[in-house]
């Protein structure tokens, strides 16, 4: 048996933290399982959709990684300067530091500048500043629209833009505003989720314009205007707005991109069912990777829940090799999702990204089963993991 390996996690998001707590139940003491993350506390990004309404306060979604000490993970934090993969090593605070091992779950990096005004123009809800300054906006309008924008494909969580539009309608109804302010979703993506498929794409966009949402696909957006407060797109189009809530461009982290990861698709290519990349012992997860599902052509969606499964896998098959056996999982491509409605319901789906020809995704009709599911869910992650 191999002794005093070490495993190197870049990231203390959903998957870095599986990552790291599954391997610290699978692998002796004389392992070490380390953790780089800049950020002294995890905050659990699915639960900013209840923020942005006033449905949370960010302490009760948010936790600190020290928790992580006590379980026999050892954690450091700073700002990851530089990686070495055929080395397995990486530069925090000058300091280098060498795995066996290296798991890269870095996520994606949120790029507002990216486009022209984007920034200024609005509130980036995926991100927890952005959330809070959205939910004491929209308190102040009145009267008016508002627009939630994607602005650029890829993007993480692809059901979150129609919980944000959603739940938006929802908030200024219950408030007496249902009749002045209007809600409508312009999106880079020709459909809702449309890796899920053309029913259930076609089922998601009867739930929102059903609320009376108006829904615009196939809009790029090209710059902002924050005096006007007008979106131009790459198409010709425009729209004006009261209040704008955005998903900004999402792009791989300057680190990774640096370290030589990333291949044509400005992602980490990773093996699908091992997410191994191409240097031996590095392995990349979650949202910094790039799958392509061949069947659709198109990219597995970034998502959590796909992030959580990755890290079970990769953290199983290195503990297989730690011990001198042979990996042997295999991420199959199973997924699912809540999708908040508004109203105190959810609708829920779930399938297999994987299937051939094409993904095999089924969609429950919302209902308050599946939002009370939602909370759940959000309490166990938070419990079990920290």
């Amino acid at each position: 048996m191999a002794q005093g390996k070490t495993v190197l996690i870049l990231g203390g998001g959903i998957g870095g933290i599986v990552a790291a707590n599954r391997l610290r139940s699978l692998i002796g003491r004389e392992h070490r399982v380390v953790l780089v993350e800049r950020e002294s506390t995890h905050v659990f990004a699915p639960s900013l959709l209840w923020l942005m309404i006033g449905e949370r306060d960010a302490r009760q979604f948010s936790r600190p990684l020290a928790a992580l000490d006590k379980r026999g993970i050892a954690r450091i934090q700073g700002t990851i300067e530089a990686i070495d993969p055929a080395a397995r090593s990486v530069r925090v605070g000058g300091k280098e530091l060498k795995g066996d091992y290296l798991i890269v779950a870095l996520g994606a990096d949120l790029a507002p500048q990216a486009i022209p005004g984007l920034a200024e123009a609005g509130h980036n809800f995926y991100s927890l500043a952005g959330a809070e300054s959205l939910r004491e906006a929209r308190l102040k309008l009145r009267a008016g629209r508002v627009v939630v924008l994607v602005s650029a494909m890829p993007f993480k969580c692809p059901g979150a833009p129609n919980e944000a539009a959603m739940l938006l309608e929802w908030d200024f109804r219950r408030r007496g505003l249902g009749d002045k302010v209007k809600v409508d979703l312009y999106t880079a993506e020709p459909g809702p989720m449309p890796v899920a498929g053309p029913v259930v794409s076609k089922a998601l966009r009867q739930m929102i314009e059903a609320r009376g949402i108006g829904y615009h696909p196939d809009h790029v957006t090209a710059a902002v205007d924050p005096a006007q407060r007008r979106i131009s797109f790459a198409n010709g189009a425009g729209a004006d707005y009261d209040l704008l809530a955005y998903i900004p461009p999402h792009r791989a982290p300057q680190v990774v991109r640096d370290a030589g990861l990333c291949g044509e698709s400005g992602w980490v290519p990773v093996d699908r069912g091992t997410l191994a990349t191409k240097f031996p012992g590095v392995f990349a997860i979650g949202d910094v990777t790039g799958i392509m599902l061949t069947s659709i052509g198109r990219p597995l969606p970034k998502a959590g829940v796909f992030a959580h499964h990755e890290a079970e896998v990769v953290a199983e098959n290195i503990a297989q090799e730690i011990a001198g056996g042979a990996a042997t999982r295999r991420f199959d491509g199973d997924g699912a999702c809540f999708i908040e409605t508004g109203d105190g319901r959810a609708a829920y789906g779930a399938g297999n990204f994987y299937a051939d020809p094409a993904p095999q995704i089924g969609l429950r009709r919302p209902g308050h089963l599946m939002h009370w599911g939602k909370i759940g869910y959000e309490k166990y992650w938070l419990y079990r993991w920290l």
